[in-house]
This record gives C-alpha cells, sequence and structure tokens, in this order.
C-alpha cells in the first residue's frame, strides 16, 4: 500500500475515532441528565470512549508518528465537526422551546 494511502486512511479513522468519541459524549450527555444513575453512566461512558480512542490510535500509527498524528488531526476534526452539529441542534431546541412558550402566552 502506498504512503499516501495509509495516512489517508489515518486521517479517516481519526475523523471515526473523533466522531465516535465526541458523539458518544453528546449521547452521555443527552441520557445523563435524566438517568437515575448519571454517575455510573458518566463514567462507564468515558471509560469506554477512552478504551475505543487509545486502541484505535495504537492501532492506526503502527509505531509511526506520521500516522499517529494524522489520526489526531482527524479526531480535531470530528470534534470540530461534532460540535458545530450540537450547538446547531442546541439553538433549533431552544428555538423551539421558545415558540412553545410564546404560544403559551409566557412571554
Amino acid at each position: 500500500m502506498s504512503e499516501t494511502l495509509i495516512i489517508i486512511l489515518a486521517l479517516l479513522t481519526g475523523v471515526l475515532l473523533g466522531t465516535i468519541f465526541f458523539g458518544g459524549l453528546w449521547w452521555t450527555i443527552q441520557r445523563g441528565v435524566s438517568s437515575k444513575s448519571p454517575a455510573v453512566l458518566f463514567s462507564a461512558s468515558l471509560a469506554l470512549r477512552i478504551i475505543i480512542a487509545i486502541a484505535g490510535f495504537y492501532f492506526v500509527s503502527h509505531g509511526d508518528w506520521r500516522r499517529l498524528l494524522t489520526c489526531l488531526l482527524g479526531f480535531l476534526l470530528a470534534r470540530i465537526f461534532v460540535t458545530r452539529l450540537t450547538v446547531a441542534q442546541l439553538r433549533n431546541i431552544r428555538i423551539e422551546q421558545a415558540a412553545r412558550i410564546t404560544e403559551a402566552g409566557g412571554l
């Protein structure tokens, strides 16, 4: 396999790992707010997300710092993407809540 293809695959794997990590964090926050035992949920989620991320970085890098750095770049790109997606989702939720309050005559 050519080095360029390996680097591209490392970047894509980093994006996947970041999406799993930060998407899992978003999922945990949404579920943890109404959970009966949020401490257990948050702890288990953190442990699972860290294990997946570290194992992914380990297998992608194969001891090559360039692969590791490229995978980390993909991970950070996924963080930006997931953050923008969740902020947009929060804006939509707030707009819907404001509309419901206005319809009910609350404001």
